[in-house]
């Protein structure tokens, strides 16, 4: 019985051999039947276990030696997941990134503003700051002759107040023949205002070119306290060389009665010394100024804040005083000459010229304001000396 099993067996295992596979004389036995089995099992759930995990180096090198050695080429088209396989050697063992994801870079916070450090004492920005503020009065009353004739000889020293500045502020200055060096004839203005050179030459229709500038308009003064005062104190400040400044004819037309906050000088460079002029002056003469216009002196100072506070600014000549805001200067008394044997006629203090040929004829000529008959009718240019030449 065990023969014949063993035959048969025999037989099966030929029949399911290929044709060229040599006969098999024996079976395995037993034990090896069930090991082979369970490898197979196991081998048979690792795969479907896996599943499409790569093939590991091993096996595929072994997998190659196998096909190389049996000779034998598949013709079908190799899967997605095998040439992947192939490419990669093994599962990835680079560790996961730790870079954050990027986001938008948050915007610097803006720079606090430095706080201002005070105004030295001394300088023009701490005077500007202690001006007192009050809105402008109406310019209701306000006249030219409130504040005295035109170009008076305030500080007695032969010369009125138009030359004076004239001769201060020009450079290369010519005088005319006969007046004590006092009437300028010619010179060149290097005017404050405009940045430019200025020829000047005294005439009728050339004087003009040059102006004597009230820097704090009288005007001006006028609606901001000057209204209230006594008529010396009026005419001290028309005179006051502090307040007064040779330029150009035509800028000074422009700015009018304007104060800091209505006009500036075109000539940036300048704006710091003009804007301390007029915290002087109206410190000095205790005007007051508006809101804006205080501003406006204070945005111009903080670009300069070292800028002094100018006291006076005198005038050249003999007799020539320091005529600051508080420096008004006392007369001294002319002590009498001696009577000669023929004395000269003294004009009657009611003296009227109707005309420059009455005044020439008289002996008058030049006249100049404050004089006995002095007009404006007689000075039409209004720079202070009427009827210059002898008809």
């Amino acid at each position: 019985m065990r023969s014949v099993t063993r035959i048969r067996a025999t037989r099966v295992i030929r029949r399911g051999s290929g044709a060229d596979d040599e006969p098999m004389t024996r079976l395995l036995p037993r034990p090896w039947r069930v090991a082979t089995v369970v490898v197979a099992a196991a081998w048979l759930a690792v795969t479907v276990l896996s599943g499409c995990e790569p093939t590991t180096a091993s096996s595929t090198a072994a997998d190659a030696s196998a096909a190389s050695s049996s000779g034998t080429t598949s013709s079908a088209p190799a899967s997605p997941e095998t040439t992947q396989d192939a490419a990669s050697p093994g599962p990835s063992t680079a560790a996961p990134s730790t870079t954050p994801a990027s986001s938008p870079t948050p915007k610097p916070a803006p720079k606090p503003t430095a706080t201002p450090k005070e105004a030295a004492p001394g300088t023009a920005l701490a005077a500007a700051k202690l001006l007192t503020v009050k809105g402008r009065a109406p310019r209701t009353g306000y006249d030219r002759d409130e504040f005295g004739p035109a170009w008076q000889d305030v500080d007695r020293n032969g010369c009125d107040t138009r030359n004076d500045i004239l001769g201060r502020d020009l450079a290369d200055v010519g005088y005319k023949g006969g007046t004590r060096e006092c009437v300028v004839a010619w010179g060149t203005l290097h005017d404050p205002y405009s940045g430019t050179d200025i020829d000047f030459v005294r005439g009728a229709t050339t004087s003009a070119a040059v102006q004597i500038d009230h820097v704090v308009a009288l005007s001006d003064a006028w609606q901001k306290g000057a209204q209230g005062w006594a008529e010396a104190k009026r005419t001290q400040l028309a005179n006051d060389p502090l307040n007064l400044l040779a330029a150009d004819g035509p800028l000074n037309q422009s700015k009018g009665d304007g104060d800091a906050a209505t006009w500036l000088p075109p000539n940036k460079k300048f704006r710091c010394d003009y804007v301390a002029r007029q915290v002087a002056v109206k410190r000095g003469y205790g005007l007051w100024v508006t809101a804006a216009e205080q501003a406006a002196m204070v945005r111009v100072l903080t670009t300069c804040p070292a800028e002094k506070l100018p006291k006076s600014d005198p005038v050249p000549g003999p007799g020539g005083a320091d005529l600051g805001p508080s420096h008004a200067p006392t007369p001294k008394p002319k002590a009498t000459p001696k009577p000669t044997k023929k004395a000269a006629k003294q004009p009657a203090a009611d003296v009227y010229y109707q005309n420059c040929t009455a005044v020439w004829d008289a002996g008058a000529g030049p006249i100049y304001a404050g004089d006995p008959g002095y007009s404006r009718k007689l000075d039409r240019d209004g720079d202070g000396v009427g009827c210059e030449y002898r008809p």
